[in-house]
């Protein structure tokens, strides 16, 4: 055999192996490309997830505000009826006193048992005011 026609064999050989090795980094290749396509689709839907949840914090944040400032109105509004409640509390605690002190005064001259039981029922109703 001839040196030249061993040496074209073994070239022929290498040549057909790396002709091999290149079609199967080919193949992953394209697998590669194939996820990485995927993985491009991955963080678009990720990227609209995170806008769209960026979206809801804001419209969450904007509810929550109008429901703080509508819960602020209604606790000034509460405090205002509850001081308001107090001081016709009060005077009517006051009145009672004095309408007690005129009936003591006409127990002792004579009264009529009229007065007392108008009186009984204004403290009663003065008790379950508090």
């Amino acid at each position: 055999m001839n040196f030249a026609l061993l040496v074209e064999i073994v070239l022929v050989v290498l040549l057909s192996a790396t002709l091999g090795y290149c079609a199967i980094l080919e193949r992953r290749l394209s697998q590669l490309r194939k996820g990485q396509d995927g993985f491009k689709d991955t963080i678009a839907e990720l990227n609209a997830a995170i806008t769209a949840a960026g979206i809801s914090m804001r419209q969450l944040n904007a509810s929550a505000s109008g429901a703080a400032g509508a819960l602020d109105d209604r606790l000034t509004r509460a405090r205002s009826l509850s001081d308001e409640l107090a001081l016709l509390t009060n005077s009517g605690e006051r009145i009672a006193q004095r309408i007690e002190k005129g009936a003591n005064a006409g127990k002792s001259v004579s009264s009529p048992p009229v007065l007392a039981n108008r009186l009984d029922a204004l403290r009663t109703a003065m008790g379950n005011v508090r």
